[in-house]
């Protein structure tokens, strides 16, 4: 089975129970390489690795499309988001710059691709590591299948790609996750 059909499979099924695909990301601060988060390395680290985990085609979006990094961006700047889980992830940054600066002698995002999935087969060989890639393609779904008011798929095109109808009404800005009995 292909990954996309996979992902389109299980993208349907999750967004036909109606369970809730937003985690924390809450605000709708920034745009996409703002910075809430992330520095201008951490995000086009993130960035690459969120297109190589789910890489653009002709007929899907993929994690820049969904802007997947934005997403990931703001959820992780949300107050009440679990400080472990993003120091978390700010740690594997750490680690795969590392890897790539001993391997390839400059930052992951200028690897070239090819060589981008060595590199991230061996931050996969770690039980830290594969927890990591697993959480950064949570985030990178997450985006792609979130309504647009928490940063990710933009006009719908998630949606769009899986011929998905969000219903009736959707949130308002002022009613979503993160808001609600906020004045």
């Amino acid at each position: 089975m292909k990954r996309r059909n996979f992902i389109k499979g299980a993208s349907a099924a999750v967004l036909a129970t109606g369970a809730p695909v937003v985690s924390a990301g809450s605000d709708l601060r920034g745009t996409a390489g703002s910075g809430e988060t992330f520095d201008p390395n951490q995000w086009k680290t993130i960035e690459a690795v969120q297109d190589h985990l789910l890489p653009s085609e002709t007929d899907a979006p993929g994690g820049r499309e969904a802007n997947a990094t934005a997403y990931l961006d703001l959820t992780l700047a949300d107050p009440g988001f679990d400080p472990d889980v993003r120091g978390f992830i700010l740690k594997g940054i750490g680690w795969l710059n590392e890897i790539a600066e001993e391997r390839e002698r400059r930052p992951f995002h200028l690897v070239e691709p090819v060589r981008r999935e060595d590199l991230l087969r061996q931050i996969a060989g770690s039980g830290a590591g594969e927890r990591w890639l697993s959480t950064l393609v949570t985030y990178t779904l997450e985006a792609l299948l979130a309504d647009p008011l928490y940063g990710g798929n933009p006009n719908g095109i998630g949606w769009t790609w899986l011929e998905h109808d969000p219903g009736r009404p959707r949130p308002t800005p002022n009613k979503i996750y993160g808001r609600l009995g906020k004045t």
